[in-house]
Parts: C-alpha cells; sequence; structure tokens
C-alpha cells in the first residue's frame, strides 16, 4: 500500500471555505455605456409659410342678368358653362302681351297726330279771320290753346309709344359682354319678375383669388402683398397681389373678404378651388419661435418632452416642451427651451435621465 500524504483538518477546511466564499461573491456592477448621440443648438428662427387660406378663382366683373319686364320664360338658349358673346340672345320671355301694348299705343299715336294736325289747321284759318276782323281775340286766343293741347296729347302719345316698344323689345335678355355663363337660376316654363335673377355671367378679363381671413391676421394683408396661390389641378403656383380687402367682417362668418388680382396671362379655370399661401416675410406680429425636427421628440408621461445635453458633465437630462403647431417637417416649440440649449436628436428612446453620451462625429 502506497502511503498518503498527511493533510491537516484545519487546512481543509479553509481550503473549503475559499472556495464558498469565491462562489458566492457578486461580480462589480457594469456600467451604461457612453453613447454618441447628435445633438442641435437651437435658436428661435421664423417659420416657413404660417398661413393658408382656402380661395376660389373669379372674374374680376360678374353680371348678374335677369329680364327689366316679368312674364313666362319660354325660352333658354344658353347652358351653364356656355361661351357666349356681346349681344347674343339668351333667354326669352313670352312677349305676346307686349306687343299687344306697344300695337295699342302706336295707334294713340297716330289718332293723337291727326288730331294735331286738324287742331293746327283750324288755329290757321282763325288767325286768317282773326286778321280780318272777322273773330275777336278771345277766340283765337281759344284756338291757340286747343293747339297746345293737341301737340301736348301727341307727344304724350309718342312717349308712350315708346315705352311700349322698349318693353316688347325686354322681352330677349342679350349678354352685355363676352364672357362664361357661371349660373343659371331660371328654366323655361318659369313665371319671372321684373329684375329676378335668370343667369351670371363672368365677363372676360381680369381674374381674383377671392379668400377670407380672421381679424388677427388683417395687418399682414395690405394692398399690394403679394401671396402665392397653388392651383388644386395641376399643383402650379402663381404669384397674386392683393388689391382689396373687406372694410366690415361678414355677419355670420366673421371674416374679411381679400381679393388677390391674378396676372394677366394666369388662365385658371373660373370656380376653381386653390390654396393661398402667405409669405413669412409679410407676416406682422409673428414673433420668431424655436424649430425642432420631430425625431427629437419624445412622449413621456402623456407630455411631450426632449433630451438636454449639459456640456459640463457630458450628460442628458429630460426637458419638457410645449409644441404648438407644425412647420413642414419641422415641430414648433412654444415654450420649455431657450436659445443655446443643445438638444439630442435621434436615438432618443433608449437614453436614460443622467446618462453619459459624447457627440457624434466630435474630435477626440
Amino acid at each position: 500500500m502506497i502511503p498518503t500524504p498527511h493533510i491537516s483538518k484545519r487546512w481543509l477546511l479553509t481550503l473549503i471555505s475559499m472556495v464558498i466564499f469565491a462562489g458566492c461573491s457578486k461580480a462589480p456592477p457594469e456600467q451604461d455605456p457612453v453613447r454618441a448621440v447628435k445633438v442641435l443648438t437651437v435658436a428661435a428662427s421664423a417659420t416657413r409659410f404660417d398661413l393658408e387660406f382656402s380661395g376660389e378663382v373669379r372674374a374680376r366683373t360678374e353680371s348678374t342678368l335677369g329680364f327689366r319686364v316679368g312674364g313666362k320664360l319660354i325660352a333658354r338658349q344658353a347652358e351653364l358653362g356656355q361661351r357666349v358673346k356681346a349681344g347674343q340672345l339668351l333667354a326669352q320671355i313670352d312677349p305676346q302681351d307686349y306687343r299687344v301694348a306697344a300695337d295699342a299705343a302706336a295707334a294713340q299715336l297716330i289718332a293723337a297726330q291727326s288730331n294735331r294736325d286738324v287742331v293746327a289747321a283750324d288755329l290757321k284759318r282763325f288767325q286768317s279771320l282773326f286778321e280780318q276782323g272777322f273773330i275777336s281775340s278771345a277766340e283765337l286766343e281759344r284756338r291757340q290753346a286747343a293747339d297746345k293741347a293737341a301737340h301736348a296729347q301727341w307727344r304724350q302719345a309718342q312717349a308712350q309709344s315708346t315705352v311700349q316698344g322698349n318693353q316688347s323689345n325686354y322681352t330677349h335678355l342679350l349678354a352685355d359682354g363676352s364672357g362664361v355663363i357661371t349660373s343659371v337660376d331660371a328654366s323655361a316654363g318659369q313665371v319671372v319678375a321684373a329684375g329676378q335673377p335668370v343667369m351670371r355671367l363672368a365677363l372676360d378679363g381680369p381674374r381674383d383669388v377671392i379668400f377670407s381671413v380672421s381679424e388677427d391676421k388683417l395687418a399682414s394683408l395690405k394692398a399690394g402683398v403679394v401671396v402665392d396661390v397653388r392651383q388644386w389641378t395641376d399643383g402650379k403656383t402663381i404669384e397674386a397681389k392683393v388689391r382689396d380687402v373687406s372694410a366690415s367682417a361678414d355677419a355670420i362668418t366673421r371674416t374679411f373678404v381679400v381679393k388677390a388680382a391674378l396676372p394677366k396671362d394666369a388662365t385658371p379655370v373660373l370656380g376653381s378651388t386653390v390654396t393661398v399661401s402667405l409669405r413669412a416675410a409679410n407676416l406682422k406680429g409673428e414673433t420668431p419661435r424655436i424649430k425642432l425636427p420631430t425625431s427629437a421628440l419624445r412622449t413621456e408621461a402623456g407630455a411631450t418632452s426632449v433630451w438636454v445635453l449639459d456640456p459640463a458633465t457630458m450628460t442628458v437630462k429630460s426637458q419638457l416642451i410645449q409644441v404648438t403647431t407644425a412647420d413642414g417637417n419641422d415641430a414648433v416649440v412654444d415654450s420649455g427651451l431657450q436659445n443655446g440649449d443643445q438638444v439630442v436628436l435621434s436615438g432618443v428612446h433608449v437614453l436614460t435621465a443622467g446618462q453619459k453620451v459624447s457627440i457624434f462625429g466630435a474630435a477626440k
């Protein structure tokens, strides 16, 4: 038998204790990694395009057409959207009664003219008798008064005949200029009153964009201000110049109507919808605001916040902000930040408060 070396019990217990303590000891805690982040030094600036309005293209001059006499509409020669020329027949009402009245007035004129001629001939004869001494001056004066009355009756009949003839002509509704029919308000068979709108004619010539603004924007929309008009049909943008601003607010909407003149070579479709943009340079009373990319924003307890870098310790802290609106792809911040603050732009969802960071791309 080979003899085994003698091991003391004390030494064995010591060895076992060392093994046990070595297995129970904790590993040193791992430190958070230093993350590289991109930062932006914020500064207040003006917004790019702050105001947009919905507008409509209209003709500078529009005529509401109606008959000058009442009657039954028997024909309508023009339709909605049709192009017409000056003097073109648009509609017609029944002229029968007016023709009869015109014929009666013409007959009265003939009768009055005959009576005038008879009285004038009698006056001539009585003047000859007066010169011969056969009648008194009183009789001659009566004949002269009758001649004046006959002439007055003839002139009255002549005027009445002219009026009745004009009313007969008024049964035809004619275009007062070249343009496009933009509204039709009566149909054949309908009885219309004198002056009742039957059609609306947009005359050829300059075109305007009509839009409405609230009272707080009036200071930015004076005559001569240039606005951008974007057509919905093709997205083309045209420059227009404000030429007129309503002096009073609409009773229902409480807004003010603004008219902007389009260039002469612009040919947008009448009645088409456009978007009117007011340039930031023309805004009055607008204070500069801080803008941030949306990638810098995060939601914390139902509020919007950002990570702000502390350059002294190179750590980040959470800062609540108030976002009011958007300017393109940027968020406009109303409060919570100051000029010169350094805001983290990317990786905001993997950072924690007090975490060490380094600026991406900074020289080491």
